[in-house]
């Protein structure tokens, strides 16, 4: 091979050649398209690590249609999906599903209603082939932006915003949250506690109410003293803890809907001098690594497989990508959850 000056960039034109292949063939082999014959499929291939042909990414787009990136969409703060180990697992799920099919991940936050016309204007302006948004809020205008768009879309947690009469379903992904918070309330009230007290996350988020609702589903006769409101925040639970021991002294167990708020509520009962599970059991949701295992005593808590959500949503709107105009949206997926028992119930 000849050497190259340094300034050399390999060309399309230059791959055929090499390859012995007519650039239109070579075209179709480089952009992933259909019907070469294997060995031509080679030839090129081979051509272009020889070369080290890259794409040149303005030209690729005009003959695909597509810019090879997905919006992933939280509508949370910074300083929040840096703290929470939810956010981080269910990224890596959506990046290895988006890394295995060569298409890029890019970030964008919510900071504040502000942050909502700039994303519009990103999700409008053709950089992106779809988006993934969750941590919605009942009043979020992310739904509504992406429609705008006309971008394919699958949601992380199951809607609870209404859709106009005719309108096509959204897709999404979410556990199981309200079968999971009925198993572990189950569960407390098979150990024999009969004052079982809840701490909720935001009232605007489903996943929440979900699970406010399976432990009502459990406690027919629920005491409303005996659940208290956090944000699924270390220090929202350990709020929520103290509130319920104020109010409820006599509590003797605790099914918390996030495991962050279950370890801030692990805190507070520890400071007191509460024996855990001895004199209150405590039941978290979600089994995130590490916080589930670190806790003092381990949490026992409801599994959901965070991460593997994250590439469901990543395949559902890769095969919603591949099949765009050509029939109806992936169905969302409801995935199961399972309950992990450890030292503190």
């Amino acid at each position: 091979m000849p050497e190259q000056s340094p300034g050399y960039r390999p060309t399309l034109e230059a791959v055929a050649a090499r390859a012995g292949v007519s650039r239109a063939t070579a075209s179709r082999v480089v952009n992933g398209g259909d019907g070469v014959r294997k060995p031509l499929v080679d030839k090129v291939l081979r051509a272009v690590e020889e070369l080290g042909y890259v794409p040149n990414h303005a030209a690729r787009t005009l003959v695909t249609r597509r810019t090879g990136a997905v919006a992933v969409v939280i509508a949370e703060p910074e300083v929040r999906i840096f703290s929470d180990p939810f956010f981080s697992q269910q990224i890596r799920g959506i990046s290895k599903e988006l890394t295995a099919h060569d298409t890029q991940l890019v970030l964008l936050l919510v900071e504040g209603p502000g942050d909502f016309d700039r994303i519009t204007r990103y999700l409008s302006g053709g950089h992106v082939d779809g988006a993934l948004a969750f941590s919605l809020h009942t009043d979020d205008p992310l739904p509504a932006i992406t429609r705008r768009a006309g971008i394919p879309t699958v949601f992380g947690g199951r809607p609870g915003w209404t859709t106009d009469p005719g309108e096509r379903a959204v897709p999404y992904v979410d556990a199981d949250n309200r079968g999971g918070a009925r198993v572990a309330v189950q569960y407390l009230r098979d150990l024999g506690r009969e004052r079982i007290a809840h701490i909720g996350g935001p009232p605007d988020q489903t996943s929440a109410m979900d699970r406010l609702d399976g432990y009502r589903d459990v406690l027919l006769d629920m005491d409303p003293t005996l659940v208290a409101e956090g944000a699924f925040t270390v220090e929202s639970g350990a709020r929520a803890m103290a509130e319920l021991l104020e109010r409820r002294p006599d509590l003797d167990a605790v099914f918390v809907a996030n495991d962050l708020m279950a370890s801030g509520a692990l805190r507070v009962l520890r400071d007191r001098g509460i024996a855990v599970p001895g004199q209150v059991a405590v039941v978290g949701f979600d089994d995130m690594d590490p916080v589930a295992k670190e806790t003092d005593p381990p949490l026992t808590t409801v599994n959901q497989d965070i991460e593997g959500q994250g590439r469901l949503m990543a395949k559902l709107l890769l095969r919603s990508l591949d099949r765009t105009g050509n029939g109806a949206a992936p169905d969302s997926v409801i995935t199961p959850t399972t309950l992990v028992r450890r030292a503190s119930a």
